[in-house]
């Protein structure tokens, strides 16, 4: 477990070994200016919250371990009821490991810790979705307790003493597991299953990464920087096809590798020139990766054929390799880069005295940009299934996106990460700007995205009869705005400023009682779900979607 960070500017050390997978760009030391520039970063970030309090990260350190004290009293329980020897039970061990935000000591203030039990070969995945899990219970600490045995990474997840913990779970193949265990040691995936591997891939990327780059201090300030850039500019989400934690600091690991000796102020600088030049879909790699003969699926576009069609790759340094940026689509990226060109331009007028660290995190008028809309609205009948109807629907929303992205009509279609409360209890607003290509010598002419939207929905809806979790009064609907009817879906817009720099407060609008002002046929009510398992497919839509572009 880390103790992450300073606040302070680190000291300037140069490093001569050689990092990534060529050579470095320049092994320039910093200047004084440069000194003088990171600690203005460093005091421009502060009131934002990315920085946490020593007594918040005492807080952490302790419960963290109270964790790994349970965990080691409930291994030596499992290892006594199934008859070990008593040298093995007084020895078997077991550990909890953290990885993420926290592990890469780049956390903000109240943020969740990624963690991962580690156990002995006889602890088996079952045992820790009851026996564990039972023990969990019984602590006074512990509040809202949820088990998700069935996720594609399994977890459980809880508050232990205020803090949100998701808990993985990986079984290895050893007798005991010792306190001094390196989990990048590839031959601990030999004779594993699939969950497992895919449970300590977390936490063997993150130690991967803070091992590849030169100087962790820098990494971690550059990585805040560039974090809570891409936050305010609404291009944080690897759901959504922007790029999740993990990504951007592959990316800020690379630009550290390409400039060893430089301090945080230049980093952030270089790190909008070289990703604003960046060829893509050439991808982004920390080390030459590496084949472990364990036959896992590994990213290899000479092998995958699937693999040569991601347009943003940035490739994870631990065995077995992956793209984290799968979910990139040709409109995400452009806009990206659209941002790292404009990163760049601000960064240059900074380094030259001629702006402050304030105007890079300027967050841009999203409800500005475009003149077209799309709004989807997500609703259920109790806080519950509303939950899980979000959380289904946001999955699904880059689909959404990619329908639009291939209608010849379209250029750029644009979802804003942060989602909006809707205008009844239990709903949840999305708002999609829309770029059409121009039309020579016609002013005006009707769109209709009926079909794309149709496909998310049928999509949306399946999936939530296949896995159970359909309700009859979950709805989904779509409409087309134009910018200035934004207002009557979300008053709070025209007066709304964001007044507290606190990062969590982005998501939140003050005004609550949204005001739907917006005529029944202006909207496209999705079907019951009822015709889709009777295989009636002929819906009849309202003319939402037939988008008069001019």
């Amino acid at each position: 477990m880390p103790f992450p960070f300073t606040n302070q500017a680190p000291i300037a050390q140069q490093t001569t070994r050689h990092y990534g997978i060529t050579s470095a760009i320049s092994l320039a030391l910093p200047k004084e200016a440069d000194l003088v520039q990171t600690q203005r970063l460093i005091e421009t970030m502060k009131p934002y919250g990315v920085f946490e309090e020593d007594l918040e990260l005492q807080h952490r350190i302790m419960v963290l371990g109270k964790l790994n004290t349970l965990v080691k009293e409930w291994i030596k329980e499992i290892s006594e009821q199934k008859n070990l020897p008593a040298s093995v039970t007084e020895e078997v061990g077991g550990k909890i490991f953290t990885f993420g935000s926290y592990r890469l000591g780049v956390h903000t203030k109240g943020a969740d810790i990624d963690a991962l039990c580690v156990a002995p070969r006889h602890v088996e995945r079952s045992d820790f979705f009851s026996s564990f899990y039972e023990k969990l219970k019984e602590q006074e600490e512990v509040k809202d307790l949820r088990a998700v045995e069935e996720a594609f990474v399994p977890v459980i997840k809880l508050s232990f003493d205020g803090i949100e913990i998701d808990i993985l779970f990986a079984r290895l193949a050893l007798q005991i597991i010792p306190e001094n265990l390196d989990l990048r040691d590839d031959a601990l995936l030999k004779n594993l299953d699939i969950r497992c591997i895919r449970s300590l891939n977390g936490c063997r990327v993150t130690d991967e990464i803070l091992h590849l780059v030169p100087n962790i201090e820098n990494f971690r300030l550059t990585l805040r920087a560039i974090k809570l850039w891409a936050k305010r500019h609404n291009i944080y989400s690897n759901i959504l096809g922007f790029l999740g934690g993990v990504s951007w600091a592959m990316l800020v690991a690379r630009t550290c590798q390409l400039y060893p000796n430089a301090v945080a102020s230049t980093l952030v600088h270089k790190f909008f020139l070289v990703f604003s030049k960046w060829e893509w879909p050439n991808p982004v790699l920390l080390k030459q990766p590496e084949d472990c003969n364990l036959n896992l699926p590994v990213w290899d576009p000479r092998v995958t054929p699937s693999d040569r069609y991601h347009l943003m790759p940035i490739i994870t340094p631990a065995y077995p390799q992956q793209n984290s940026t799968y979910n990139v689509s040709a409109s995400t990226r452009a806009i990206m880069v659209d941002e790292f060109k404009q990163g760049l331009a601000i960064t240059d007028e900074i380094l030259q005295n001629k702006a402050e660290w304030s105007k890079l995190f300027e967050a841009p008028n999203f409800f500005q940009k475009y003149k077209h809309y799309i709004v989807l609205l997500a609703g259920a009948p109790t806080e519950k299934q509303h939950l899980e109807w979000v959380g289904l629907v946001e999955s699904k929303i880059r689909i959404l996106v990619g329908n639009l992205e291939k209608n010849e009509f379209i250029t750029l279609a644009h979802v804003n990460p942060q989602s909006f409360p809707g205008p009844k209890e239990h709903s949840t607003m999305w708002v999609i700007g829309i770029v059409f290509k121009k039309i020579e010598g016609s002013e005006t002419r009707n769109i209709d995205l009926t079909f794309d939207i149709q496909s998310f929905t049928d999509t949306v809806y399946r999936q939530a009869i296949s896995s159970k979790m359909f309700e009859q009064e979950m709805k989904l609907s779509a409409m087309h705005v134009k910018k200035k009817q934004l207002h009557q879906l979300l008053p709070n817009l025209k007066r709304r400023k964001v007044c507290s720099h606190s990062t969590d407060g982005l998501r939140q609008m003050n005004d609550s009682n949204l005001d739907l002002s917006i005529d029944s046929d202006n909207s496209m009510s999705v079907p019951s779900p009822t015709s889709l398992l009777l295989l009636h497919c002929c819906y009849t839509l309202s003319g939402v979607l037939q988008m008069s572009c001019r």
